[in-house]
């Protein structure tokens, strides 16, 4: 892979998106997310660099914090997650998720979660556990790791 030029503007420009308007909820009257989300690692950087995968990581949890604190004038119950793909950083997410009008899926519950889960090394310092629940499970093609918050939403 060619190497990153621009990393400072880069990580600029993504925190001024992150802070924008960009992600100003729309709650309404009727407001709902049937599993919304948001991936932040657009060109799939983090994977090939730990330093870039930890500059995203970061990303995400203050996108997740400014939604959370967003979501508390939600007058519905709620369910908010951070999702870590092992090999796919371009797959991290931010996800919402209540009782909609598309299905009846509300509570989400991912029955295969790991909830006293090894954190990965590099991720430790980043991650709060007082102030975060993470979890860790395997799907059909990929690992992932769950960061949720402990004191606001529904848990998966």
């Amino acid at each position: 892979m060619k190497k990153f030029r621009g990393k400072k503007r880069y990580f600029k420009k993504l925190s001024i998106e992150i802070n924008a308007s960009h992600y100003d909820l729309d709650f309404g009257e009727e407001g709902w997310f049937d599993i919304w989300h948001t991936h932040l690692d657009y060109y799939g950087l983090g994977d090939s660099s730990i330093k870039l995968r930890r500059e995203h990581v970061k990303a995400h949890l203050i996108l997740y914090n400014s939604l959370l604190n967003k979501l508390i004038l939600f007058k519905k119950p709620f369910q908010s997650w951070i999702e870590l793909v092992d090999e796919d950083a371009e797959s991290d997410g931010v996800y919402i998720h209540t009782p909609n009008n598309n299905d009846n899926n509300f509570p989400l519950k991912l029955e295969d979660i790991k909830w006293d889960c090894t954190i990965p090394k590099q991720y430790m310092d980043l991650i709060n556990l007082n102030e975060y629940n993470v979890g860790h499970y395997t799907g059909e093609s990929n690992s992932y790791f769950i960061i949720q918050s402990k004191n606001h939403g529904v848990r998966l």
